[in-house]
């Protein structure tokens, strides 16, 4: 069927439209049409059927086309009364004649869109000479590196090669694809007679199975209407959509050299779709930055500001009442860069103590050879401390043994040095490096006997009471015994002391920075969902760790975020059971070098900052951004594992999840792709809004669509932190986290925000939303007099200073939507847009770009058409007036603020010493001497910009 014939050149768009096509045409009044268009074979003019009006006015000369704009961009799409049932990636206009009249339409397909909106911009460029020019430079890069290998393999030079290596070569070329499909590709075409393969045949079976169209239409938007990009082309396509900052043609033609197959490519400078495929599919357009395979966040501050990489029941291989021990679930957690491990430690045979869940059926293994394990592979995958956390039930003459073991094995590795009485908060892991830590029971400091009573911690028996009475009592009401400590052990224990968490008050008031709780997952989500802001200011001073409830025997896992929203450091977690939470654990800690440690969020570190885990909307002093991601392709999906109802037949659709607070939980899902699982085309797009950037996290999921049950194919989950923008390959893992091979969904991703936050190259402008009433800073009263009175004066210039931002903001989306583009683009896609425009017919140029100035200024060279003069005028009012008046009030604002600081002289201050210091850092190191002259608050007006709106 000719839809399934490859798109890969200007001529195959052309001879689609000559063809014809049904689209649907968009009018004001809210109809739409169905009609069908073709190109005339002169390719002098565009006609559709059936029409009202007389055939020669049923069509639209190319040469009267001023543009072809992609989406829902015009005014008759945007007050459309069926604009959102209309695909952004099937919608795409023809602009036309001397008053830029537009011809709205909507293909059944991106694909159809492509080829419509390809051609016509082909036939725009080059008129008359479009098929000579085509047929001049139609696929040549492709055929002379193609013929070229053949050559290579050809040997003999008998000009056809055995059908067996013709199969291998295109497999190296393409390893994702299968040898059947190869071959029974070949045999489609009546092709390798006696076995062998002639040149022409082996280009014709290369250019059906390794053309992927929607990367032919990318390079097409970029390469002025070339088959080919040049490093200008290339550079454009780096900046504008790639997000790359200082890039220049130098960088465009290294990547050219590195990634462009045929040898006229490599000589010329230029990179042919073979190139361009390749270097979409390389690492340096995984939707992962690489910033973040290596550690690359502050590691100096105290523990409990950190997220840790944490193991539940480490020892298990399979469920927590009858499955089986051992050493390898140690080996697999730290090679994962696990940072909290746990041993539940039992008297045992000949005086050696043993490690297995208590009051259950599962297997033991000998305590002496798990702390082997724990010294062989603790710093394998990170450098940074570990907490051995141990559950003691032994008696004291095992546990002495217990305490030889560790001094024996672990040495100088073990911390035990008393932390600092006058500190006030845990050491970093920086200055822990190397170092392990124990998190168990420790006998009061005043004990001076050999040993000591402390309450026991037993997770097993608890586990057992709720498998045995799992009806009966409280759910969090377990017996609490005490036992006998051997003070040697103790004296073991001491930045992680274990206490039993008795209510939030009394720890803010009694607590010590080095004493841990531990809290099960029943308990803990009690607090989060009655007490969070409680529970968020008490993990940003102690260590609290969440365990699985008792009622998981089957070793499932509780949800991650549940805690993290609350800033709870060490949330356990069933290694050896694989699935979604598992999922969001492991690619939650890939985002700092998988060194097992994650930096929470500013507001959740900040010690006058107020942050509710349960916030359901904007979070204050936090930029929200809206993410657009566009599902585009799929590539070798495989057929789930022990599927059979359907045979090799795969229906792939992909879901996209956002995980993080509850404002920002939400899902979208494609269309199903029926019976491709090969290179399925999905092009489709969705829009989130992030309210807590730093918590969340998105996950791709491929599933196979099947009237019994879906099923699971494939996922990716990563930190929003960690997202590339522009066109990214995502690779896909199995159930258990093994690399689907030669798996991908590629994307395209944006990032945007309404308050200037983000990372600074993945930064955009506002996304044009629905009215909604605008949400300014505030102050939190600290109840210390002084300070309060100062910084209220600073409410009403911070007021002001978003105002003017949000109007600069929302005065460049008409700007934007002139040029035909969604509010998502960016200022340089604007300007590439505009570009077609700029030029008149005798090739004089309407507009100049004066540059000379603080801001780029259009000038018009004289009259000049009704839509410029209407884009001139928004760009002007949009793009310089407004952000030269917004800086310099805000600057003023600035100021305005600074100099309230300024006045703040807090050694000066009437308030004890230890409220002076609490405003001290919530003032953010503001030195002790500052003088309120003007050359100090510009100096200093993007430091107090940061605290001020953070605060």
């Amino acid at each position: 069927m000719p839809t399934e014939k490859k798109i890969s050149s200007a001529s195959d768009c052309i001879n689609a439209m000559v063809e014809g096509s049904e689209l649907k045409k968009v009018r004001s009044n809210a109809r739409v049409y169905h009609r069908y268009f073709l190109l005339d074979a002169d390719m002098q003019s565009l006609r559709w059927e059936p029409s009202k009006k007389e055939s020669e006015k049923a069509k639209i000369d190319i040469k009267s086309v001023k543009e072809v704009r992609t989406g829902k961009n015009t005014d008759i799409f945007r007050t459309n009364g069926v604009y959102e049932q209309i695909s952004e990636d099937c919608a795409f206009s023809i602009i036309y004649g001397e008053n830029y009249e537009s011809l709205d339409l909507v293909a059944n397909s991106a694909d159809v869109a492509n080829v419509w909106v390809t051609g016509l911009r082909y036939l725009i460029s080059y008129g008359k000479q479009t098929l000579d020019m085509i047929e001049s430079s139609q696929n040549s890069m492709r055929i002379s590196w193609l013929s070229d290998l053949f050559s290579e393999t050809d040997v003999n030079g008998a000009e056809h090669i055995a059908l067996g290596t013709a199969v291998q070569l295109i497999k190296t070329l393409n390893p994702g694809l299968k040898n059947v499909k190869i071959e029974l590709k070949f045999k489609e075409f009546h092709k390798a007679k006696d076995n062998v393969v002639t040149k022409e045949e082996f280009i014709e079976v290369f250019h059906e199975l390794c053309t992927r169209p929607e990367i032919y239409f990318l390079l097409v938007q970029f390469s002025s209407n070339k088959e080919f990009l040049d490093a200008k082309d290339l550079m454009m396509f780096l900046e504008a959509e790639q997000g790359m900052a200082h890039v220049n043609e130098d960088t465009s033609l290294e990547i050219i050299q590195k990634y462009e197959p045929s040898k006229k490519g490599q000589q010329k400078g230029w990179l042919s779709l073979d190139g361009f495929t390749k270097y979409l599919m390389s690492h340096e357009c995984h939707i992962f930055d690489p910033e973040h395979k290596n550690v690359c966040q502050e590691m100096h501050q105290p523990l409990s500001h950190y997220y840790l990489n944490a193991s539940h029941n480490t020892y298990l291989i399979e469920d927590q009442f009858r499955g089986p021990s051992d050493i390898t679930g140690y080996i697999r957690a730290l090679k994962m860069g696990c940072r909290s491990v746990e041993v539940d430690v039992w008297d045992g045979p000949d005086n050696e103590p043993v490690i297995y869940t208590g009051h259950t059926m599962t297997s033991q293994i000998v305590f002496r050879s798990v702390i082997d394990i724990i010294n062989k592979y603790a710093f394998v995958a990170s450098e940074y401390p570990l907490i051995i956390c141990l559950e003691n039930h032994c008696s004291i003459k095992q546990q002495k043994v217990m305490f030889q073991h560790l001094k024996k094995i672990l040495g100088d590795k073990l911390y035990t040095e008393l932390p600092n009485a006058e500190e006030s908060y845990l050491p970093s892991p920086y200055a822990l490096k190397g170092k392990i830590l124990l998190k168990a029971k420790k006998l009061a400091a005043n004990c001076t006997s050999p040993e000591g009573d402390v309450t026991d911690e037993d997770e097993g028996a608890e586990m057992s009471q709720k498998a045995g009475n799992e009806a009966g009592e409280h759910p969090n009401f377990v017996t609490q015994k005490t036992f006998q400590l051997c003070k040697d052990l103790s004296d073991m224990v001491s930045l992680c002391k274990s206490v039993t968490f008795k209510d939030f008050q009394l720890s803010f008031q009694n607590q010590k920075y080095w004493e841990t709780c531990s809290f099960n997952e029943v308990l803990a989500t009690g607090y989060a969902n009655e007490h969070p802001g409680d529970f968020v200011n008490y993990n940003k001073k102690f260590l609290a760790r969440v365990y699985p409830s008792p009622m998981r025997i089957d070793s499932s896992n509780m949800n991650p975020q549940d805690f993290w929203k609350c800033g709870c450091q060490i949330v356990a977690m069933n290694f050896q059971t694989p699935g979604l939470m598992m999922d969001l654990n492991i690619g939650w800690f890939r985002q700092n070098g998988n060194c097992g440690y994650v930096l929470r969020p500013a507001i959740m570190r900040e010690e006058v900052s107020y942050f509710s885990a349960n916030t359901k909307d904007s979070v204050p002093g936090v930029s929200p951004q809206l993410l657009h991601i566009k599902i585009i392709s799929g590539q070798n999906f495989p057929k789930p594992k022990g599927s059979g109802s359907k045979g090799d037949v795969v229906d792939p659709y992909v879901y996209v999840e956002i995980h993080g607070i509850p404002a920002d939980c939400a899902e979208q899902r494609t269309k199903t792709i029926n019976q491709n699982g090969d290179n399925p085309i999905f092009d489709e797009s969705f829009e989130f809004q992030i309210n807590l950037p730093e918590l969340a996290m998105v996950r791709f999921v491929v599933l196979d669509d099947d009237y019994i049950g879906d099923e699971f194919i494939g996922q990716y989950t990563i930190p929003f932190e960690c997202l590339q923008p522009g066109f990214r390959h995502v690779p896909l893992q199995s159930l258990t986290g093994e690399m689907l091979p030669h798996a991908w969904i590629f994307v395209h991703v944006a990032m945007t925000n309404r308050r200037g936050g983000g990372k600074p190259h993945k930064r955009g402008l506002s996304v044009k939303k629905g009215k909604k009433s605008r949400e300014y800073a505030t102050m939190r009263i600290l109840v210390v007099k002084a300070v309060d009175e100062v910084f209220k004066n600073a409410l009403q210039p911070l007021r002001e200073a978003t105002d003017l931002r949000e109007n600069m903001q929302n005065a460049i989306v008409p700007f934007k939507e002139l040029c035909g583009l969604s509010a998502v683009a960016n200022l340089m896609q604007c300007i590439l847009a505009l570009s077609t425009r700029l030029m008149s017919g005798d090739n004089t140029p309407y507009v100049l770009f004066n540059l000379k100035g603080q801001f780029p200024t259009m000038e018009p060279q004289g009259l000049i058409p009704e839509m410029l003069k209407k884009i001139v005028t928004a760009y002007d009012a949009g793009q310089a007036d407004l952000l030269k008046h917004a800086k310099n009030e805000v600057l003023e604002n600035l100021k305005q603020i600074h100099y309230a600081a300024l006045t703040c002289d807090l050694s000066k201050l009437s308030i004890g010493s230890t409220e002076s210091s609490k405003a001290r850092r919530s003032l953010g190191a503001i030195p002790e001497k500052l003088t309120g002259d003007e050359e100090s608050a510009d100096r200093d007006k993007d430091f107090v910009l940061q605290r001020s709106v953070a605060r």
